[in-house]
């Protein structure tokens, strides 16, 4: 199961994205009769979030997200127009702002940023605690 969305440079955006996760559990729900942990649907949402908002704020054209589940896990991409890796600085409690990437990282484990002809794909897995139906 896949779903897509495509998205302009409005901050309106991450809030959009958010709303796409969370709907695409439900699906997952509906169509595969698998239940997932709030848990789950809320660590997605925070990394949908968080992805999203660095396409926005780090290039100037739209940005896909692609949520596909395989077997019990989802797989988000978000391409965006920037070739640009983006940076991990060093952990560090006093700085303000930038541990969008820090946090993904966190609870994903590890990203995967593809080179594109225009542009890149940052892709990250996110295991589900699948409840009983």
């Amino acid at each position: 199961m896949r779903i897509s969305e495509v998205y302009g440079s409005e901050t309106t955006a991450i809030a959009e994205a958010r709303r796409l996760a969370s709907g695409f559990f439900g699906r997952v729900h509906t169509e595969r009769a698998l239940a997932v942990s709030a848990h789950a649907v809320e660590t997605t949402q925070l990394v949908v979030s968080e992805l999203v908002t660095n396409a926005i704020r780090h290039t100037t054209g739209p940005c896909r997200l692609d949520l596909e589940l395989i077997d019990h896990a989802v797989d988000i991409t978000v391409w965006d127009t920037s070739p640009a890796v983006p940076d991990v600085p060093a952990p560090d409690p006093a700085r303000v702002g930038r541990h969008g990437i820090e946090v993904v990282l966190a609870l994903c484990g590890a990203l995967q940023v593809t080179q594109q002809a225009s542009g890149k794909q940052i892709s990250v897995r996110i295991a589900l605690e699948p409840l009983p139906a």
